[in-house]
């Protein structure tokens, strides 16, 4: 059986490209983010095929964010297609209405803390207040787990000091910004291995373009899995 603490992003152009790489991919994924960036390119569709079809554990990223009324319509809907996880933006009265709109269903909530592509140049540019990142971030993720997320997308750099908090007692930490070492980082900021990611207290990290881009797709999730398994990945806090 696939190891599910990788999941792959298909952050490719539509559905077709989709099913091309889950069949490169074949049995050595099992877990599979889809975008915004492919929603318009039949990714519900894509979704709901490697899920039904292909037994594929899915992880539907739409970082939602609204009024409390219109989140929990729109996750009631997504609800319906039998999905593993969802992205909404963590603040509290979203994540309160992502977990009503999710009720009786298994889908998980996830709340964004604050994406791994901004640094603080960023989050000043955004008004966002003053203060460490990684604080924030902290912060951010406890006021989400209060509020009662099923867990947290943060970056590597977040995940232990997010897993040290009492709130997050069986909740799940994803982490995006993860690159074997010496990948292009591409437009992410705060980066790590999936080794350290997984001993810094994830239970998921999320790869895309060094899977996806590689001559042989297959191959390079090998290694990543391989890496998973390996003694630097143990997590002390957990």
């Amino acid at each position: 059986m696939a190891d599910d603490r990788l999941i792959v992003a298909m952050d490719v152009p539509n559905a077709i490209a989709g099913l091309e790489l889950a069949e490169q991919l074949g049995d050595t994924v099992s877990f599979y983010k889809i975008g915004l960036g492919m929603l318009t390119g039949g990714g519900l569709a894509l979704a709901n095929e490697l899920k039904q079809e292909h037994g594929k554990r899915i992880f539907l990223d739409m970082k939602l964010f609204d009024i409390g009324a219109t989140i929990e319509a729109a996750v009631r809907g997504l609800a319906q297609f039998d999905l593993d996880f969802l992205t909404v933006h963590g603040d509290p009265h979203v994540v309160r209405a992502a977990k009503e709109g999710a009720a009786g269903s298994t889908l998980k909530i996830l709340a964004v803390t604050i994406l791994t592509s901004l640094d603080r140049d960023d989050l000043d540019d955004c008004l966002i207040q003053t203060g460490d990142i990684g604080d924030l971030v902290q912060d951010r993720a406890g006021r989400a787990f209060a509020a009662g997320a099923d867990g947290v997308i943060a970056s590597p750099h977040e995940a232990a000091a997010i897993r040290a908090l009492p709130e997050a007692h069986d909740r799940l930490i994803v982490t995006p910004g993860v690159r074997p070492a010496g990948a292009d980082v591409g437009d992410q900021k705060r980066v790590a291995t999936p080794a350290n990611a997984i001993a810094n207290g994830a239970d998921h990290v999320v790869v895309g373009r060094p899977i996806w881009r590689a001559p042989q797709p297959r191959h390079a999730a090998a290694a990543i899995l391989t890496e998973l398994s390996s003694p630097q990945a143990h997590s002390p806090n957990r």
